[in-house]
């Protein structure tokens, strides 16, 4: 409980209207896109840094537990206030403050859709290419906080290699800036990469220095559809293998296709037993020729029908499919553990085959997409959790997802982070020294443990 003395300063220094301290107002602030829920004590919505630093001054000084928040689409637990305390939520801070088109940049507050950003520097011919299946909702700083990656990554990259700088709010209220505008920044450790993917645990994002690159002349957009999951697997590594790097590769299983097909009834091929979604893009000649050959590539791998869209609205059609997705597991089941395990793209059909069988072994529907063509797959374990043995199924179903991508030498979170959904299973990918490394670090800025508590290297006790 805050004191109520410490809830007149915070109206004090962003307004009353912008401080929720009543449990009906707390409800929305108590969960993320995750099962796990917790309620804070209150929350606080500043419009500036520096009203983030003033509250963080404040929460530093009584010791108050601060989760930040943008609009909580994370899938690890990472906003979920699992002390209580105090919410900050940086939506109000949703201004563009430049874009340089000469240098191909932009500076753009935390709280800045995703969405629009794109949109904005597509009207100066400029590309900001991180698009998570959450972008008409995240926010930037969301999605500097968790690195999140999106369909684009296989050939442009995640959220990490779009940062050059950050302003950020350490624990104490004091204001830190990170990098600058140019890309060999090579004075010393890089501060900028340590906050990003830090889930806030160490500061609040409240600012970013964001690369641009230029709009591609032309791109074409095609769906693979295939018999058999494995064979769309495959495509994936003999696509990457080929030397062609697509915009996007995208994986969707039968369940999936299923789900996605009664919620938006776009005509997708229920009967399938996966599909890929394919975008290439660049300059005219080459998109043509890259587009004809991994359609080659999809036909020799298996696939009964590539369909290449001919218009934009049926390119977008296609996207609409695959956007979809996670709004339609509740078609399946209310609950899921939505996992990002990542390993090399070449593993990727062995990694498709060790889920499909764990789906099986534990009797439970699992939704296999993802950006396949990084290695970054997401098997979504449905059940309900209001049934007890399904639940416990579901745990150990989850524990042999981590389990079998650790041995296959890839990564728990390609893009989720970890939060605390993940964090029983850090110490497994990091080792002992690592985990302590992460641990250390975390005390010599946040050595009163008031940023994000138990979340990642400071997880307390048991998930489940």
């Amino acid at each position: 409980m805050i004191n109520p003395a410490v809830i007149i300063e915070l109206q004090a220094i962003v307004g009353k209207d912008h401080v929720l301290s009543e449990r009906e107002d707390l409800i929305i602030y108590s969960n993320d896109a995750t099962v796990f829920s917790h309620f804070p004590d209150a929350v606080v919505r500043p419009a500036s840094t520096a009203e983030v630093a003033a509250v963080m001054k404040l929460a530093a000084r009584h010791n108050i537990p601060v989760t930040g928040r943008g609009a909580a689409t994370c899938l690890s637990g990472g906003t979920v206030p699992l002390k209580g305390g105090l919410v900050v939520e940086l939506v109000r801070m949703n201004k563009i403050r430049k874009i340089d088109v000469d240098n191909k940049i932009a500076v753009a507050e935390a709280g800045v859709i995703t969405f629009e950003f794109i949109t904005q520097v597509a009207q100066y011919g400029l590309l900001y290419p991180p698009d998570p299946s959450s972008y008409k909702e995240s926010t930037l700083g969301g999605n500097v906080a968790e690195c999140a990656g999106g369909p684009k990554g296989v050939k442009y990259g995640i959220t990490r290699n779009f940062v050059l700088g950050l302003e950020a709010v350490l624990p104490d209220g004091t204001v830190i800036e990170t990098g600058n505008a140019v890309d060999g920044d090579m004075c010393g450790p890089d501060w900028t990469m340590l906050l990003t993917g830090s889930e806030g645990t160490m500061a609040l994002i409240t600012a970013i220095t964001l690369r641009l690159v230029p709009v591609p002349e032309t791109k074409k957009t095609m769906m693979a559809i295939y018999k058999d999951l494995a064979d769309a697997a495959k495509t994936v590594s003999k696509t990457m293998a080929s030397g062609i790097i697509p915009t996007t590769l995208e994986l969707m299983d039968n369940l999936s296709i299923v789900a996605v097909e009664k919620a938006v009834k776009i005509g997708l091929p229920v009967h399938a037993g996966g599909l890929l979604i394919i975008e290439v893009d660049g300059v005219p000649s080459t998109v043509e020729e890259n587009a004809q050959r991994v359609s080659e590539i999809c036909k020799e791998c298996g696939a009964i029908e590539v369909k290449i869209a001919g218009t934009a609205a049926e390119a977008e059609n296609l996207w609409v499919a695959r956007r979809s997705v996670a709004k339609a597991f509740g078609q399946v089941a209310p609950c899921k553990f939505a996992e990002d395990a990542t390993v090399p793209r070449s593993l990727v059909p062995a990694l498709v085959e060790k889920f499909v069988a764990i789906g099986e072994k534990y009797n439970l529907p699992m939704l296999i997409v993802g950006h396949a063509g990084d290695g970054n797959m997401h098997p979504n374990i449905m059940f309900d959790k209001r049934d007890k043995e399904m639940v416990a199924r579901a745990e150990k179903a989850l524990d042999e997802v981590h389990i079998v991508t650790l041995e296959m030498g890839g990564t728990l979170s390609g893009e989720h982070g970890i939060g605390f959904a993940k964090a029983p299973y850090l110490r497994a990918e990091a080792g002992e020294i690592g985990y302590q490394l992460g641990q250390d670090i975390k005390a010599a800025i946040d050595p009163a443990g008031i940023m994000n508590p138990g979340k990642m290297f400071n997880f307390e006790g048991e998930l489940h």
